[in-house]
Parts: structure tokens; C-alpha cells; sequence
């Protein structure tokens, strides 16, 4: 079973974007000297200007320890299973998954950066929202800072005034992590002889695995709730593309191009049994059939009604292009 992930994350001394040359630093005084906590606390001592306490240096260094990175040894300080991998490949790509692997969050404000520039004060709600568990004080910016500055010195996030975006480097990184850091991949498929007859029609829908931060983002950003539904159990929600996960690959880690649907009306959005318009009206199948009270009153009798979305979280432009494809609308 893989250790706990940590609900806070350390600054490292130096500055706010230079955390990582500073772990490296340690990193390599560690490997060569496999200093006592004595000669470890007095290096920082004098690495550091104005680092003199001996609790903030071992706060640092205890949560190296609980990252992987260090290790003690025969009362000296050695790299630990993670410093040893990021040692011998010092990337930004093995630094970013070994931090994510162990801290919580900082994969989801990567995805909640990718839709648009956010304040030190959004992030703290982005966190929060999406990560409950952080639990920390909503009023106090330190631990979204913290975060934040881990992904300054990854280069990763660079700030504009007041304002926190995502760099090209941070980009690519979502581009790819909705999948990447997927566990599986099942496809669910069946075969009946009327597609458009709710309860004997075909349900092909690929149960993709995503990035389990992906996911919270993109749960979090609409209450964790179905809009068509109501289902607000978040373990009977499915993560919905508008623009196809098969055909839009370039989309797929787009939190502006998915709805949070039960997984019913998942099925049935990608049988294109309904859709949604630029109003975010549900637009229901004139050839859809059904003797299912659920389906009856969530789908069919809603025809027209607009659904409670907030503003701007469906991108309409991809509205448009799903729906022109759609022989019925």
C-alpha cells in the first residue's frame, strides 16, 4: 500500500522560486557528506542568510524526510528512496511526479490553473473545495502559497501582478496528466436491438480511468452535483466530455469541456440521447423513447429547460461544435 499522501507542504529557504535549487542543494551535501543533524542544521546555518533556528531548519528537514527524500542512517542523514531517483535523474519531470505522488493538491491547481489566471485567494478555495481533507484555515494564505511556490520554482506557474497562470511548461504538464496519471482503462459495451429505447438501448460508454485530481477539480467546480440529475454522490458521478475523450484528445484535460453526470446520464449523453445549447437548455432526442419514470422526469420532461450551470464553466464554443454533429439538432 503506498504511504499517506501529506496535507502540507514545506517552503523551502531562499526565496519563493527557489525551492527546488534549494532541495538540491541538500540533496547533494546529504549524498556527499551524510552529515549528523548537528552539521545538517549548521550547514543551513550557513548557506541561508538569516536562518538561525534550529526548529525551522528541522521542519524543513523532517518534511524531506516525510516526502522520501532523506533518510537517517546510523544517526546521519542519507538519501532516501526518493532523493536517490531524483538525484540520478534531476528533471523537472521526476522532481513534479514525485511531488505530486506525495502531496495532495498540487495536480488539481495545476488542471484549476489551466482555465484561467486565479488570485492567492482563489487558490485558497480551489484547494479547499476540491481537497476538503486540507482543512486548513480558509482566512490565512500560507498553505496555498506554499503550493503555489513549489509550482513558481518547478516553472510550472509564474505569477502576473496580483494574479497566479500557468506557464507553457505547466500546460503541457495538464495536457498530458488527465491521462497519464490514470490508473486503468475499461471499455463497457453491450448490444441491443433498438438504440434509441431507454432501457434496451446500447450503452457504449469507455469507462476511462482519469487522474483522480482531475476529477475532484472537475467535481468540485459544480458541487460535486449532476445538473440534470441531481445525483450528488460523488462515487455516482462520472466526469462527462463534451468533446470526445476518442476523437478531441487535445481536450481531454480541458476543465471547461466536462460535466459532472451521473453515470446514467453519461451513458445516455454519449448515445447522444440530449445535449445541452449555448443557453445550456437540455436539447433531448425527438427519436427518444422511454418507460423509465427516472429518465421520464429527468430527461424527457426537462426538454428546453436550462440547466443550473454556472457561468462560463462549459466552454459554448465546444457546445457548438458537439452539437454539429448531431444529426437531430
Amino acid at each position: 500500500m503506498p504511504p499517506e499522501r501529506l496535507r502540507s507542504i514545506v517552503p523551502m529557504f531562499g526565496g519563493a522560486t527557489s525551492y527546488v535549487g534549494t532541495l538540491e542543494a541538500i540533496i547533494e551535501y546529504v549524498d556527499e557528506q551524510h552529515p549528523t543533524t548537528d552539521e545538517l542544521v549548521g550547514w543551513h546555518r550557513g548557506s541561508f542568510a538569516r536562518v538561525s533556528s534550529q526548529d525551522s531548519i528541522m521542519r524543513r528537514v523532517e518534511y524531506l524526510e516525510d516526502v522520501g527524500f532523506l533518510a537517517t542512517s546510523d544517526d546521519r542523514w542519507v538519501l532516501g528512496p526518493e532523493g536517490e531517483r531524483y538525484a540520478a535523474d534531476p528533471t523537472t519531470e521526476t522532481l513534479l511526479e514525485l511531488m505530486c505522488r506525495r502531496n495532495v493538491g498540487l495536480r488539481s491547481l495545476l488542471y484549476a490553473l489551466s482555465v484561467g489566471p486565479m488570485t492567492i485567494e482563489e487558490i485558497g478555495c480551489q484547494q479547499l473545495e476540491t481537497h476538503p481533507e486540507l482543512g486548513w484555515n480558509p482566512e490565512n494564505p500560507d498553505m496555498a502559497l506554499q503550493r503555489v511556490n513549489w509550482l513558481r520554482s518547478l516553472g510550472l506557474v509564474e505569477k502576473d501582478g496580483e494574479q497566479y497562470v500557468l506557464s507553457d511548461e505547466g500546460r503541457q504538464f495538464t495536457d498530458t496528466a488527465v491521462e497519464a496519471w490514470a490508473d486503468s482503462e475499461v471499455e463497457i459495451t453491450s448490444t441491443t436491438a433498438n438504440p434509441m429505447t431507454a432501457g434496451t438501448y446500447e450503452t457504449a460508454v469507455e469507462a476511462r480511468a482519469i487522474d483522480p485530481e482531475f476529477r475532484a477539480t472537475a467535481l468540485a467546480r459544480f458541487d460535486r452535483t449532476c445538473p440534470i440529475s441531481g445525483v450528488d454522490h460523488p462515487g455516482l458521478l462520472d466526469v462527462a466530455h463534451v468533446l470526445s475523450w476518442s476523437d478531441y484528445p487535445e481536450y481531454r484535460a480541458d476543465l471547461s469541456n466536462v460535466l459532472p453526470l451521473s453515470k446514467t446520464h453519461h451513458a445516455a449523453f454519449d448515445r447522444e440521447l440530449f445535449t445541452i445549447d449555448q443557453d445550456y437548455r437540455l436539447r433531448v432526442n425527438p427519436d427518444f423513447d422511454t418507460e423509465s419514470d427516472l429518465l421520464q422526469r429527468t430527461i424527457v420532461d426537462q426538454a428546453g429547460e436550462q440547466l443550473p450551470l454556472p457561468d462560463g464553466s462549459v466552454d459554448t464554443d465546444y457546445v457548438v461544435k458537439h452539437n454539429a454533429a448531431l444529426e437531430w439538432v
